[in-house]
């Protein structure tokens, strides 16, 4: 098996007194979670940006880089734009070539994001330190070399190893059988070294993942086939078992499938995974999209792992739609650095909410505001509230524009205070779901974080309009600050 001699070498380290020499010698990021709240202030952000899908066809995808600096003459612009060289490749997730995992490595530098096309099957490498306002494309590894070499197509999640190497999550087969997911490792050249996972040890299905290796533990979650979710969501999928449900637990050290977490109907479409940000923590969450629950995952005395629902977002009865119950859909969320915050979004409800996490067990709402979706103000949806009235929600102008779509990938300053978010899920669901961010384009706007009480707030002047892109509309999806964050980083 490719890759597993390096990562049980990385294992060794990682779990002797790798944070103690990672305040000697200093590689990419930061010696810990609370050391990175006191890092710089954003000054841009990467954007994938999506032209794959919507009404401007025979254009390809492309980075953005967006200047968030306050004090910067082109404060909310849209300052550079890569162009991907191929057209239709849905770029989706990002991750790094060294992140703070790399610490302790002297020799390693986070130079390059890495940019897998979750249609196309195409990775990128971006070059993001030779000029950070103008990244420029390094390398692409063609679809064609890993289905050869791997069988796997359908790349999703990029999180580097303390080992040098990439690894990257696979959600099926050329043909787009969920049967064919795994997992994808790059050298720290981004050359193709095999799968990571043994073989017979695949996952039912693919997505995202992270990994902790003090607890020689790796644990990844389940979209769907790719057969299925690229045609639009179908809800006969789902019972004809196209989506996933489960928790995959691997051994870190060699990977091999060591456990496999049934979370039944109370978690379906399990996409996002984080363990807290503290290493020596055992515990973590997964949000399940279309039940909406947050689920909880921790290790047990006896070695294995367990799960419990700690939040559950009520479907709300609606008029108007397709179906007599709206599920709120998380489809994103975060922790913060500190462990103290947890933070998701609503995709269909429209709202962006936060948790108190002291006690992961029992998280406390202390915060939510609403950002869009499909029951604000002037839709032609309603929900029914308990007492029979029809309703809707406020939903706020920022800087005269009404936000469209719902809120959908979020992004948390280092120090925890402005939270950034944009609308667009997948090109394909979007034009399912909210045809109006595919005719007039996505955006980003900022939340301002209450980190010492608790509480969110609409920024009224923070609005970035992807439907003024000189090719046309956009889609926006995940964001990326040039040093790293909270959804990049993992700490060893």
């Amino acid at each position: 098996m490719a890759g597993a001699v390096e990562v049980d070498k990385a294992v060794a380290t990682e779990g002797e007194g790798k944070t103690c020499c990672a305040q000697e010698v200093k590689g990419p990021g930061y010696a810990s979670p609370l050391d990175a709240m006191k890092g710089p202030r954003e000054a841009l952000i990467y954007v994938t940006c999506v032209y794959n899908g919507t009404h401007e066809k025979g254009k390809p995808d492309y980075l953005a880089t967006v200047d968030v600096d306050p004090n910067s003459p082109t404060y909310l612009q849209i300052i550079h734009r890569l162009p991907a060289p191929y057209v239709g490749d849905e770029l989706h997730h990002s991750g790094w070539n060294a992140c703070s995992s790399c610490h302790g490595d002297p020799s390693t530098d986070r130079r390059y994001l890495i940019l897998p096309s979750l249609l196309s099957g195409r990775i990128y490498v971006i070059d993001t330190a030779t000029d950070p306002k103008a990244p420029a494309l390094h390398r692409v590894v063609e679809p064609e070399d890993i289905v050869r070499e791997t069988g796997l197509a359908y790349p999703h999640t990029s999180h580097c190893l303390a080992s040098g190497d990439i690894l990257v999550s696979c959600l099926g087969d050329k043909d787009g059988n969920a049967a064919g997911s795994g997992f994808l490792l790059l050298d720290s050249d981004f050359n193709i070294k095999g799968r990571w996972e043994k073989p017979g040890h695949s996952p039912l299905f693919g997505y995202d993942y992270w990994y902790q290796p003090r607890h020689n533990t790796m644990i990844s979650t389940s979209w769907g086939a790719p057969s299925a979710f690229s045609k639009g969501f179908n809800l006969d999928h789902v019972a004809n078992g196209l989506y996933g449900r489960h928790l995959h637990v691997y051994n870190w050290s060699d990977g091999e499938l060591k456990q496999t977490l049934d979370l039944g109907d109370t978690g379906l479409l399990p996409l996002e995974i984080r363990f807290l940000h503290d290493p020596s923590k055992d515990t973590g969450f997964v949000g399940c999209a279309l039940t909406s629950n947050m689920v909880r995952f921790f290790k047990t005395t006896d070695g294995s792992w367990s799960h419990e629902v700690v939040i559950s977002v009520e479907p709300l009865k609606v008029k108007n739609w397709i179906l007599p119950e709206m599920p709120g859909l998380i489809t994103d969320f975060l922790i913060s650095l500190d462990d103290r915050y947890l933070y998701f979004v609503n995709w269909l409800h429209g709202d962006i909410r936060q948790y108190n996490i002291e006690d992961p067990r029992k998280p406390v709402l202390t915060g939510q505001v609403w950002a869009g979706g499909l029951i604000q103000k002037g839709s032609d949806i309603v929900y029914i509230a308990e007492d029979g009235a029809e309703a809707q929600f406020d939903v706020p102008e920022v800087k005269g524009n009404r936000l469209r779509g719902g809120p959908q990938m979020i992004q948390l300053s280092l120090d925890g205070k402005r939270l950034y978010a944009t609308n667009s899920l997948f090109s394909v669901w979007d034009k399912q779901f909210y045809p109006e961010i595919v005719q007039k384009g996505a955006h980003m706007i900022q939340i301002d974080v209450d980190t010492e009480k608790g509480g969110l707030k609409l920024n009224p002047n923070f609005f970035v309009d992807f439907g003024l892109e000189p090719d046309g509309p956009s889609l926006a999806h995940e964001m990326r600050y040039p040093g790293g964050d909270c959804t990049s980083d993992i700490w060893i």
